[in-house]
């Protein structure tokens, strides 16, 4: 699930804004909590009051940004894809987390990711050498940044926050990679997105203030 999420959003940046990716991507929490009533589980009426007003801030900071043609909207669906790739991995490693130690998970998980992202990459003739040192520090900073320490953090909190709640959490990318990317790319973000960015804060603020504590007996080393 997670090659499959890198694999299609990856993909999607080369198609659609930053913006545009960040904000379909993010809409896993939607889909984690359409798997949770596939599941028979309950789903409390905060949560919904906050995935509620917390896609609307999605939706304000993508709005704007909507471009009618075809490379948009193939790469607007692969990042859709990469939201649904995204919760099916939150909720397995919810599940994983319970009995697997935050080392141990991420160790099998990420590795598996890697041999299954180079089997595609060796299967499809994608390059994966010959890049300039300025891009080689560029993939080893997301590696490390976003990777071993991102997920690292968020597969850990996995043995006592609900998906949901993690995955509520991934919502603040979506103003913060729309800023990045006025910076770093010239794709200046519209007045909407410091909009979008109050009500996200405030769909998770209600989620986490009203979402109790797992209780497990999960290890977390």
């Amino acid at each position: 699930m997670l090659a499959g999420h890198f694999a299609t959003w990856v993909s999607s940046l080369k198609l659609t804004s930053v913006a545009s990716a960040t904000a379909l991507q993010a809409l896993q929490v939607a889909f984690v909590v359409l798997i949770d009533r596939l599941r028979g589980h309950p789903v409390r009426k905060a949560v919904l009051v906050g995935l509620v007003v917390s896609s609307s801030g999605v939706l304000v900071v993508s709005g704007v940004d909507l471009t009618l043609s075809t490379r948009a909207l193939v790469g607007d669906l692969l990042a859709l894809a990469g939201g649904v790739f995204a919760a099916a991995y939150v909720v397995l490693g919810g599940e994983m987390r319970q009995s697997l130690s935050t080392t141990a998970y991420t160790t099998l998980c990420y590795g598996t990711c890697a041999v299954v992202m180079l089997v595609c990459c060796l299967v499809g003739r994608q390059s994966i050498s010959g890049y300039d040192a300025t891009t080689w520090l560029g993939l080893i900073a997301v590696t490390v940044s976003a990777q071993l320490l991102g997920h690292s953090i968020f597969n850990h909190l996995l043995a006592v926050t609900s998906p949901t709640v993690v995955s509520l959490t991934l919502l603040l990318e979506v103003p913060g990679a729309a800023l990045l990317a006025s910076v770093f790319l010239g794709q200046a973000p519209p007045l909407g997105v410091y909009a979008g960015l109050v009500l996200v804060l405030s769909g998770l603020v209600i989620v986490v203030l009203r979402q109790p504590s797992r209780q497990v007996e999960a290890p977390v080393d």
